[in-house]
């Protein structure tokens, strides 16, 4: 059986070695034939960077590399391009600063092609390169991927860089606009669609598919791609069993709410380690990102809706949290009615790990601690060892600074336990709730049902009494359980759980 390619991104090094290859060439010869210029927004690591790549092969006509593939007999391969593949990935703008190391790539490209450039400056070198290749009788291929990546590098970090690459690209990519003469094919990816980089605004003929139905699952794995390349490394004895398990782990992205695909780097890495991890999440969440969501208590951000306008230009100075979560792959689409998309988390991988993420953020611990409290709690819970569930509770909050616990006000609380209950919901059945006239908490195990009420410097008995007079149990009456009414009252003052009330129904 081959070999799993994880974190490979070049075409030609994957067939070489004979590397597992899930045959995506019907798709690229479809995307080929319908258009010319084409953007494609995919969260990182999910296949963007080996279409760039597959796509350079085809049009410099290396067919050894697609044998035996779908689209071998279908490509002519007596046509052949010049290709100016920009990986900014690879670029050393930290180093180099972001203009000085576009105008060496250039000039590399330019001595590979033949061509002597005479002009000094970045707009000026790019537009003499593009034309001095068409003199020699070619239209080029541009394949620029992850064209955000200097922009999406110094998001939270350094903002005044951020703005100054901004400008750069905007000159750099502007040349495009008056090149449609010397250009064959364009394709662009990227995280987001970032406003004022000249991609978006100056390029009216530039195709943006990111949630087009008909490249739904042109990077990702669809469930028929999945049971027929991976059938061969699942045993017999547990196929239906881990199937479902790794739909409930890694499935669950969509950008049209039609089609559904598998996180590829998730599911390669799977396969190669043999079980369950975060892998995606942990292979480079930007920290930002979640410092952005704990700066603002933003955290109850899964069932929320947004109109489609909200995934158009991106803003960098005046970012929105939801499109951003959306484009970077923290939220998917569940839900469409017209043009308004109601957002969730895709699967468990990104689940669990942004709220084990989310409460080391709130809490300004680290992600491994607030596992741990999760994790005990729900042994607490599942043991019916309610003492031990304040015991953990407290022990998270004890974990802020108090300084600054000070300054936070009842909504910083609320989060915590929401976002607490949500992780222990992961594994035992929990309900969070938030609007009025329902439960703080519902925690259902084998044998109990807990109905949890949180009073913030109140009393415990009053917490009890609601429940009661708002009949948030009556609806777990039908189960053959034990039913425990739970009021809880926290003492911001001494950060911690007060006073504890439990009742059997």
């Amino acid at each position: 059986m081959k070999k799993f390619p994880v974190g490979i991104q070049n075409f030609r090094k994957l067939r070489e070695n004979d590397l597992l290859y899930i045959d995506k060439t019907q798709q690229v010869y479809q995307l080929v034939d319908s258009g010319n210029y084409f953007f494609l927004s995919r969260p990182r690591r999910f296949g963007k960077s080996l279409l760039v790549s597959t796509l350079e092969y085809l049009y410099l006509g290396e067919r050894a590399y697609f044998k035996d593939l779908w689209i071998e007999d279908k490509w002519d391969w007596d046509k052949t391009y010049p290709v100016l593949h920009f990986k900014f990935s690879l670029l050393d703008y930290q180093s180099l600063g972001l203009e000085n190391a576009l105008l060496k790539f250039l000039k590399k490209e330019a001595n590979k092609l033949g061509v002597s450039l005479s002009e000094n400056t970045l707009k000026s070198c790019f537009a003499e390169l593009l034309n001095k290749l068409y003199e020699k009788g070619k239209k080029v291929v541009i394949l620029i991927d992850e064209y955000d990546k200097p922009l999406i590098d110094y998001l939270g970090v350094d903002e005044e860089k951020a703005l100054e690459h901004q400008q750069i690209l905007k000159n750099f990519y502007s040349v495009l606009k008056d090149s449609d003469l010397y250009i064959q094919f364009l394709f662009i990816t990227g995280v987001s669609k970032f406003s004022k980089v000249g991609v978006f605004s100056d390029l009216n003929n530039l195709r943006d598919i990111t949630m087009s139905p008909h490249f739904g699952t042109l990077c990702g794995y669809t469930k028929e791609e999945l049971r027929f390349y991976f059938t061969p490394y699942v045993s017999k004895e547990e196929t239906s069993a881990i199937w479902e398990k790794i739909k409930k782990w890694y499935n669950g992205y969509t950008w049209d709410a039609k089609n559904y695909v598998y996180n590829p780097f998730s599911i390669l890495s799977y396969f190669a380690e043999g079980e369950f991890q975060n892998f995606w999440f942990k292979s480079g969440t930007p920290t930002f990102l979640i410092n952005l969501l704990g700066k603002h208590l933003y955290y109850d951000f899964d069932g929320q809706e947004v109109g489609m306008v909200a995934f158009d230009n991106y803003d960098i100075s005046r970012l929105e949290i939801l499109p951003l979560l959306f484009q970077t792959g923290y939220l998917t689409i569940k839900e469409r009615k017209r043009n308004i998309y109601k957002l969730g988390y895709p699967n468990l991988e990104v689940k669990e790990s942004m709220l084990q993420h989310l409460i080391g953020a709130f809490a300004h611990g680290n992600a491994s601690e607030s596992a741990k409290t999760a994790y005990y709690t729900e042994q607490a819970f599942a043991n019916d060892e309610l003492e031990t569930v304040v015991k953990y509770i407290n022990s998270l909050f004890a974990s802020i600074p108090y300084q600054l616990f000070e300054k936070q006000n009842e909504r910083f609380y609320h989060a915590m336990i929401h976002l607490l209950f949500s992780y222990v919901g992961i594994y035992i059945k929990s309900e969070v709730c938030t609007s009025k006239g329902r439960a703080d908490a519902v925690v259902e195990t084998d044998t109990h049902v807990y109905i949890l009420e949180f009073k913030l410097d109140k009393n415990a008995k009053a917490a009890i009494q609601q429940i009661k007079d708002r009949g948030y149990d009556e609806q777990y009456h039908y189960k053959n359980k034990i039913i425990k009414l739970v009021g809880i009252n926290f003492n911001s003052k001494n950060k911690k759980i007060e006073e504890w009330v439990e009742e059997i129904v």
